[in-house]
């Protein structure tokens, strides 16, 4: 994890388990559902960031034989496991809270102080989310916002802005809500915004666990990787045809490059080893997150024609 992705974790950390206790405590005082849901969300926000660290922290152990390639795809398993605890903590009991209070509706007793929380926690998710635009701006570049979530290959960005986002929006339902239950004295409408909040919760687990998959499973280089570790081989020296090229994440900075390449059939053994060395070398320069490189030399040799009128063997 980059020390940019380790402050918008840290501060969404923060943010969160002084949300969550802000919001139960009002829900201790006002009895709103939404306050217990967004309490229950926060909770769960706060565990999700201890994930992401836990993931980070698992994924710097070294090679061993039984996981030669390391550890680093630990962070997209914890990432996975974040949008699930976020649609089971978050999305579910929210809805089944929500249904339950709409069936019983109960009375709001200081609703105030369930308005004040949560201008509070719409300051300290601003807060959050900022330091997660600022960093995750320095990694995006012309890309859209989409196209980073869908495309990173670090997961903790995206996963915070996502969250902050969810949250925000969370917020927002939830002051809807009890703004309306004040204003026409039926708490149904704090009830309405809490399965509002538990289908958004759902909506993004869904989009969260859905690039998280696509990452454990295994993901190529970036395009823009591809183009460069291609435009490096072809143009090696001694290299003749790039025959093919694979690329793999086997974490967020580490690449797997493997590509079968024809080299001029005049070179001699050691003379094949130095030019190998050498591309291997200059994909590195080019691309440093391509810690392992395995380049598969391949000679075309051309089968001479037979002399005219020779006959045709057929065995």
């Amino acid at each position: 994890m980059t020390e940019g992705n380790r402050r918008a974790v840290a501060a969404a950390f923060l943010a969160n388990l002084v949300i969550a206790l802000a919001k139960f405590a009002a829900f201790l005082v006002t009895g709103a559902s939404t306050m217990l849901a967004e309490s229950v969300h926060s909770l769960a926000d706060t565990g999700n960031q201890g994930l992401l660290f836990l993931g980070a922290a698992r994924a710097r152990r070294a090679p061993d034989a039984e996981h030669p390639f390391g550890y680093g795809s630990e962070r997209y398993f914890w990432s996975f496991i974040v949008a699930l605890v976020l649609f089971s903590l978050g999305s579910v009991f929210a809805v089944s809270e929500g249904i339950a209070k709409l069936q019983q509706p109960h009375t709001l007793d200081s609703p105030g102080w369930a308005v004040a929380v949560l201008l509070m926690a719409m300051a300290l998710e601003s807060w959050s989310l900022r330091t997660a635009v600022r960093e995750a701006n320095r990694e995006r570049g012309e890309k859209s916002w989409w196209a980073f979530v869908r495309h990173a290959k670090s997961p903790e960005l995206p996963v915070v802005l996502l969250e902050d986002l969810g949250a925000l929006s969370g917020l927002s339902f939830a002051l809807i809500g009890l703004s309306l239950s004040i204003a026409f004295d039926d708490a149904r409408y704090d009830s309405l915004a809490t399965i509002a909040i538990g289908g958004l919760l759902g909506a993004i687990a869904v989009v969260l666990a859905s690039e998280m998959k696509s990452l454990l499973i295994g993901e190529g280089a970036s395009p823009s990787h591809v183009a460069a570790i291609r435009r490096v081989i072809q143009a090696g020296v001694q290299v003749r045809r790039l025959i093919h090229l694979r690329t793999l994440h086997l974490g967020p900075d580490e690449l797997l490059v493997a590509a079968k390449i024809e080299l001029d059939s005049e070179l001699g053994f050691v003379e094949v080893a130095a030019a190998i060395n050498d591309l291997e070398a200059r994909v590195r320069e080019v691309v440093p997150l391509a810690l392992m490189i395995y380049l598969e030399p391949e000679v075309h040799i051309s089968e001479p024609r037979p002399p005219a009128g020779a006959p045709i063997s057929h065995s």
